[in-house]
């Protein structure tokens, strides 16, 4: 049987070039939203960036060469708006800034597709989002196109309409900017998992050389309340001082906050909830089986997805 002539191609029904973009843009929706999330640190303005990618691919008349490299330069086109427009209200911010928390792996709920809860530390981790504030937003997109996402320099450079070598340059300055914070690893899941419970356990029953323990003699604590509920609006640096600040906050609340442990940024983390309401999160990087950082989500907006 002979194959459909160009003419033929070409007069394929719309309904059907619908369906096919339809499929693409559904085979790559957890990459699309992976690059907004990364860039924006918002579930909210990923999820806005996911839908307005979305209709800009479906309104392309011709053909797309590569689904792939076109859902993600828009996605990261679409991210940086975003970020331009969040900038002056990051100003007025009370305290530290933290990315949202974003519930992955298994009972994710039906708020998210398979992709998006798929989604692994490597991508999305909670680590990695920290430090991608402290780039400029064409670094950012750059990097974690090149180098979360594996993107050729090329194809960075037509997300950021610039050119391949101011790329290769934006690249390489968002690398010499995040090296001194970045982990030499990605955490193992079950070692970062094992971390997690030491650390609970050691807080919950006031176990100070235990908690000591644990935690890496760098380690900081960054909290994050929005200035809407009591937060720590500095850094807590060295162990003996993020000791002394969750052993207060576990006498304090631990007779009506129950513990649980989640899966949230692809590793486990902790939740508290009061009344049945997740109140804080405690998700933490690690290295060497030990906690380097913890980032304690206390606003209540950021915490709403999780309830």
């Amino acid at each position: 049987m002979a194959g459909r002539s160009h003419d033929d191609a070409a007069a394929e029904s719309p309904g059907s070039v619908e369906l096919n973009r339809e499929s693409d843009f559904l085979a790559h929706r957890g990459l699309v939203f992976a690059v907004a999330y990364d860039i924006t640190g918002t579930v909210t303005d990923a999820e806005d960036v996911v839908q307005e990618t979305y209709l800009r691919y479906a309104a392309v008349p011709g053909p797309v060469d590569n689904p792939r490299a076109y859902l993600a330069r828009t996605a990261a086109r679409q991210a940086l708006n975003a970020v331009r427009k969040a900038a002056r209200r990051r100003e007025d911010y009370v305290g530290d800034w933290l990315p949202e928390p974003l519930r992955t792996g298994p009972g994710s709920g039906e708020r998210f597709d398979p992709q998006i809860a798929a989604l692994t530390a490597a991508e999305v981790s909670t680590a990695m989002l920290v430090l991608m504030q402290k780039l400029s937003g064409p670094e950012r997109a750059a990097f974690l196109l090149r180098e979360v996402f594996g993107f050729d320099y090329s194809e960075v450079a037509a997300a950021l309409e610039s050119s391949e070598a101011a790329a290769r340059q934006l690249v390489h300055r968002a690398r010499e900017r995040v090296r001194a914070g970045t982990p030499r690893t990605v955490p193992d899941k079950n070692e970062h998992r094992a971390a997690v419970a030491r650390f609970l356990e050691a807080a919950m029953t006031g176990q100070v050389q235990a908690l000591l323990d644990v935690l890496a003699p760098d380690v900081v604590l960054v909290s994050d309340g929005g200035g809407k509920v009591t937060a720590a609006r500095k850094p807590v640096r060295g162990p003996e001082r993020v000791a002394a600040l969750l052993l207060g906050l576990a006498s304090k609340y631990s007779a009506g906050a129950v513990p649980e442990i989640i899966e949230l940024n692809g590793l486990p983390a902790v939740a508290f909830r009061e009344d049945g309401a997740v109140t804080t999160v405690f998700q933490a990087s690690t290295e060497d089986g030990r906690i380097s950082g913890v980032y304690a989500m206390r606003n209540p907006d950021k915490l709403l997805r999780l309830q």
